[in-house]
Order: C-alpha cells, then structure tokens, then sequence
C-alpha cells in the first residue's frame, strides 16, 4: 500500500499477460480457419502489447503540463474523427456498425481516442469551474456522435467517466440526478427507435426467444459458463472456441476463461481487476492538485466502467453491449490507449 503505482503496474502486466494467453486459447480456431495459421492473433496482440507499453513507460514519464497543453489539440482531433467515421467510404461498417477507421493496414476506433481526450479536457476545465450547463451539453455531444455509429456500450462507459469526473470536481448531485434522468431517457428512446437494440432487450428478457438466431451468442455464452462450473473443464479443453462464440476473444473472451479455469478462476480475474481499480483510486486520492485528482480519478474510472459493462454482459446482467474486456481482450485500439493513460497514472502515482 505504501508503492501503489508498483503495485498497479504489477497487477496490470499480470493482466496483460493473461490476456495475451487467452487470446490464443480462444482464438486459434478462428485464425487456422481464416488465415491457416492458429498463431495470427497471438501475433498480432503481442505487437499490439509491446506497443502499448512502450508508449505506457514514455507516457509515465511526460510532464503533466505537456499533456495540459496537449488536450487542447487531442480534443478537437478527436472530435473530428467522430464525425469521420460517420462518412460512408471513410468509417468501416462492420454488422451494421460504423466504429472503426481505416488508414491502409491500421484500422482503430476513434471512440477510444474520444474517451482520453476528453478525460484531459474535463481534468483542465473541471479543476476551475463545474459549471453544469456546458458540461452536460458537452456529455451530450458525445453521447449523440457515439449513438450514432451506434455504440451504446461506450456511450455508458463515457458517461461512467464523466460522472465521475463531476462528482470528483465537487458537482452539484442535483444536477447529476437531472442530467441522470435525462440519460435515462435518451437511452430508453434509442432502444424503442432502434430494431437492434430492441431485439437484443428481448433477447436479455428472453434468452430462449431465438436460439439459432439473436439468442445465439449469450446462449453459447451460458453454455461455456456452465461447462466452468467450480474449476473449469482445464486448459485448452475448451469446446466452445471452436467457433461456437461470435467474438470468442475479443467481447465474450471471458467465456473463455472461465470454461477453462472455472468460477474459481475467473473470480481470480475479477479479484486483479478489483485490486487495479483500487490501487488507481488510491492514487487518485494522493494527488495534490484538483488538475490531477480529476485526471486520475477519470483514468481509473475508465477501466473500472469497462471491467463492469464486459462482466456483467457476460454473464447476463444487462444486454451484450460488445464492450472489450481491459488489457485482455483482443484488440489494438482499446489495448494500446488503455496502456497509455495507465503510464499517465503509474506517473502520478511516483510522485507520491
């Protein structure tokens, strides 16, 4: 308790390590039969990874007034790439969604760069004024480029953080409670004008509505829990990687884990996240400045909000949102920025 930062980065690798092992347990079916090579995932999550902490140990050591000036610069980008990836030809459609960008090999989705660049805007603006009216119109901006793609799994975990954000600024609770309502609302109008996200309440309601259909994903989901039971069925005795689980390491990869490993294991899982999110709190509380309470508190924020949105999808607590697993999880985008701020935390966490 007295080295928090160590601590964090401690459980983070361990993590990020286990992470890079289940993405082949649960992807090399996936990768021989798409590309003939089991290891095509592995692969490129492991380029993804030194990556994302080579940038991790350079962002751990920039000074917190560069990455002040700094947002002013990311946050407006950012924003422009929101309005991109709504433009047919240059966002890609993927099952009828446009989150992603496409520039020659790289592809990335610019919600994530959304989620930093407002963390570092907020952290500026909140530590001098928590004028209600800007922020949540602000808030709402996002939430409307991010419905629009549609992605209502991150627009939760954008909300997530700049609620937290608020409260840590010392808003108004009154004011959170009237911007909640409105959320609510909105939200609830999304689903009722939206066929999707209709069927996917429908399927939460009733997982037995459609099996072969719409059900299919958490009805896989369910089996490979139940496979887990106390200790799960061993490593690599997985049968519902065999390409029975749409998005098996990437969204539902903690299925995976937890058919291999069982309840036991993945209760592991959840006990590091539980122990990061505690330690990145803790650093939070030790800032001295409001600047980076605030920039500490919306990082750890982040992932805690992702951690739960993935969890509780998985095992059927609220509808698939298709929100990845933090540092585990398949995927460049959300694995190299999530390492990024987590040196800007380790960082803060030094100077205590």
């Amino acid at each position: 308790m007295k080295h928090p930062s160590r601590i964090f980065f401690a459980v983070m690798m361990m993590l990020c390590l286990i992470g890079l092992f289940f993405v082949f347990e649960a992807s090399m079916a996936e990768a021989f039969t798409e590309f003939g090579n089991r290891w095509k995932f592995v692969k490129m999550q492991s380029i993804w990874l030194s990556i994302g902490l080579l940038i991790f140990f350079i962002s751990s050591r920039i000074p917190l007034q560069v990455i002040r000036v700094g947002a002013y610069v990311l946050f407006p980008i950012s924003m422009i790439f929101m309005v991109l990836v709504l433009i047919p030809g240059i966002g890609m459609e993927v099952q009828g969604a446009r989150r992603w960008i496409g520039i020659g090999l790289l592809r990335f989705q610019p919600v994530e760069v959304l989620k930093a660049s407002m963390i570092f805007f907020f952290s500026h603006w909140l530590s001098r004024h928590q004028r209600a009216r800007p922020f949540f119109f602000l808030m709402a901006i996002f939430f409307g480029l991010i419905m629009l793609q549609p992605d209502l799994g991150s627009a939760l975990i954008v909300g997530s953080i700049g609620t937290t954000m608020y409260i840590t600024a010392g808003g108004r609770w009154r004011h959170l409670a009237y911007f909640a309502g409105l959320g609510v609302l909105a939200v609830a109008l999304v689903i009722i004008f939206s066929p999707f996200r209709r069927n996917r309440i429908r399927t939460f309601l009733d997982p037995d509505s459609d099996p072969l259909g719409r059900s299919y994903q958490i009805r896989q989901i369910t089996i490979a829990l139940g496979r887990g039971a106390w200790f799960g069925q061993g490593i690599g005795q997985s049968r519902q990687r065999f390409q029975y689980i749409p998005e098996a390491s990437t969204d539902s990869i903690y299925a995976i884990i937890a058919e291999e490993i069982g309840l036991m294991g993945g209760l592991l899982i959840f006990a590091l996240f539980a122990i990061l999110i505690h330690m990145g709190f803790v650093i939070a509380r030790s800032q001295h400045s409001g600047y980076e309470q605030l920039m500490a508190s919306g990082i750890v924020a982040w992932i805690a909000s992702q951690t739960m949105v993935n969890l509780a999808s998985v095992v059927a607590l609220v509808p698939l949102t298709g929100v990845p697993l933090p540092f585990i999880s398949y995927g460049g985008s959300s694995l190299v920025i999530l390492l990024a701020m987590s040196g800007i935390l380790v960082g803060m966490g030094r100077k205590i």
